[in-house]
């Protein structure tokens, strides 16, 4: 029996490479083909974990829209799913690669396996276009490995029987447990983290911030730099923004809190670096769904610059805090927990505890082996 992973972006790989590791100390052989949806940022994931990718599309290029994304996807993987013939094609979560690649699956009568399925808003624009990729994805799989119960709840409700559900917590735990566990070998060097440990003021709050959400280009990215700003002038906080290399979100940020005091403005930083920059800091304000999955584990509170999310199980739980792009209401929820924060009641994890992947790898072994 053989699996086909393909993923294309740099969340992807980190959550797919846990999974891709567990399958191969099991029986089913498996394959790892790359769109390369991102390319740069993809590459320092599959370096950390270790995989080298049986086949790589590298169909990055600037400036490129979905549908020309989309379009060169469909024809490339086409090639690729002839050649092997795989009996399952696993895909993750919400990305234009995952969407678009179980569609040519199917197309070829090959059956798909959705792992991160049933994540909802429910509201098409937002997040834009993860949110129809989702629920486009959900319509094609033959198998949906959801990470929370309401996840599974989603589902349920769309009518996808409960049979080929299988709910194993979020792989994303798994990969942030592996790394955890090798930066803090004592024989470990990352040169990234060992410039960061040189710039960043011991004696200071760090306030970690990242963003990229294309709903939150323009007004959004304004607003929040505004509020990092009012931050910015305590005296017991840094601000340390890894900017995202969209030109969208990159030019803004940097026109708007280049060389302000208390505010440091990096590159994008690998995934062991920014893993290690998570547990230094004493908040997190983000749009990104794979931190709000991961901050919990390590006990940083999270405030999410999104209206909505598509993982309630963290805000249910106090460990997220949704404040849209509001200014004031930025400034606010940063303030109350750098003042009032002392650690959460409850330290467990919503999203899962580092088991995913056999979860997973388990019941395909029955799927396919019996």
């Amino acid at each position: 029996m053989e699996i086909l992973i393909v993923f294309g972006t740099r969340p992807e790989a980190i959550k797919m490479a846990p999974l891709y590791h567990e399958l191969q100390k099991s029986s089913i052989e498996v394959k790892i083909c790359v769109t390369a949806q991102h390319r740069e940022m993809l590459d320092q994931v599959l370096d950390f974990f270790e995989i080298v990718p049986d086949y790589d599309l590298d169909l990055m290029q600037a400036n490129q829209t979905l549908n020309g994304l989309s379009a060169k996807i469909f024809i490339k993987i086409d090639e690729v799913l002839t050649i092997e013939q795989p009996d399952l094609v696993l895909v993750h979560g919400d990305t234009t690669t995952s969407s678009i690649v179980a569609l040519a699956a199917f197309h070829l009568g090959i059956r798909v396996g959705h792992v991160e399925a049933g994540l909802r808003t429910y509201n098409k624009k937002a997040p834009f276009p993860e949110e129809i990729n989702r629920q486009i994805t959900s319509r094609i799989a033959d198998i949906h490995f959801t990470p929370t119960k309401q996840a599974t709840q989603n589902l349920l409700k769309e009518g996808i029987l409960q049979d080929y559900i299988v709910e194993t917590g979020n792989t994303v735990i798994d990969a942030l447990f592996w790394t955890l566990h090798k930066i803090e070998k004592e024989d470990y060097s990352h040169l990234e983290i060992e410039e960061l440990k040189r710039i960043l003021p011991a004696d200071k709050k760090i306030v970690l911030v990242t963003g990229h959400r294309r709903e939150n280009i323009g007004e959004g990215f304004h607003n929040l730099c505004e509020a990092l700003l009012k931050v910015s002038e305590r005296e017991d906080v840094v601000i340390v923004y890894p900017v995202h290399l969209n030109p969208n979100v990159k030019d803004v940020v940097h026109e708007l809190l280049s060389n302000k005091e208390n505010i440091q403005l990096i590159a994008p930083v690998s995934y062991p670096a920014f893993v290690w920059l998570m547990q230094q800091s004493y908040l997190i304000v983000t749009d990104s769904g794979g931190i709000q999955e991961e901050a919990p584990s390590l006990g940083k509170p999270v405030i999410v610059t999104r209206t909505v999310s598509e993982r309630p199980e963290g805000v249910e739980a106090g460990f997220s805090t949704l404040v849209g792009t509001d200014r004031k209401k930025i400034i606010n929820a940063i303030q109350d927990i750098l003042d009032n924060f002392t650690g959460f009641d409850s330290p467990m994890n919503p999203y899962g505890n580092g088991n995913a992947s056999k979860r997973i790898v388990d019941f395909l072994s029955h799927y396919f082996i019996g």
